[in-house]
């Protein structure tokens, strides 16, 4: 039985005794622990190292605060756990934190059992979604074989086709081994998801993406449908405002209602 690493953990505060207190205190407890003083450098530490298992992450800091580490952190790695420290608390700001995706919102000073407690949940539950990813991906594996067994024909309607490099409809270009998009001959400024987003779109014209099979597809993991609508919603108003002459009025990435959304072809049987 190969026995299990101990988690990672990155302690961001830019207060230094509160930062390198909790850091001795998780590797009391047996985790690596890695520290940061700024949410500038937390992202550039998580983007020089393996992904962490975790991140316990003070709210209010000068330059990035922790909402916008928190934002910045699920676009390089959708399954680290974030933990929020503050010690200016409201309704208002846990309602925010949770929104953004943080694992928990604990009050500072808080209790040393009680952010262990937390760390613990957090990390168990990172476990369970890694053990319930690892069971999807082997039966999408299963399936596939499947579809492969039934014929080709079958198989193109699951995966998109790949049989170049550059794929084109209308005047949006997207170019696979170069991840850049050109609309009418000028580059877009895109990040990575959206850039997977938008090839998935381009790639299947009229077909209609579900939010949750976006996710899946962008960002390698499985999450509820009212999650996959918050996170992938945010991303699809971004491209439109680098696609659509008037985002309000899409022409290129149509929302078909309670479904999902598609990247229109211009067909006007469609």
């Amino acid at each position: 039985m190969v026995e299990q690493q101990p988690a990672s953990i990155m302690v961001v505060d830019d207060e230094a005794v509160a930062r390198i207190s909790l850091a001795e205190v998780l590797k009391l407890e047996g985790y690596h622990v890695a520290t940061a003083a700024s949410g500038e450098e937390a992202l550039s530490l998580l983007d020089k190292s393996e992904p962490f298992d975790m991140i316990v992450l003070d709210l209010k800091m000068p330059g990035m605060d922790g909402l916008e580490v928190t934002d910045a952190v699920r676009e390089r790695s959708p399954g680290t756990v974030i933990v929020l420290l503050t010690a200016f608390g409201t309704l208002e700001t846990a309602m925010q934190a949770i929104k953004h995706g943080a694992h928990d919102y604990l009050l500072k000073p808080c209790p040393i059992p009680d952010i262990l407690t937390s760390v613990r949940k957090g990390l168990i539950k990172r476990q369970q979604e890694q053990q319930r990813q690892h069971l999807v991906n082997k039966l999408q594996h299963a399936i596939t074989e499947l579809v492969t067994v039934e014929g080709a024909e079958a198989v193109e309607e699951v995966t998109p086709p790949r049989s170049s490099h550059l794929v084109q409809v209308r005047d949006v270009v997207v170019d696979r081994q170069k991840h850049t998009v050109t609309l009418r001959g000028r580059s877009l400024d895109v990040t990575p998801t959206e850039f997977k987003i938008l090839t998935c779109l381009v790639e299947t014209p009229d077909r209609v993406w579900s939010p949750q099979e976006l996710v899946r597809h962008a960002q390698g993991y499985e999450t509820d449908a009212w999650g996959a609508r918050a996170i992938i919603r945010v991303h699809i108003r971004r491209l439109r405002k680098k696609l659509e002459e008037d985002p309000s009025d899409p022409e290129y990435i149509l929302n078909v209602r309670g479904v999902g959304y598609m990247f229109a072809s211009g067909d006007s049987e469609v």
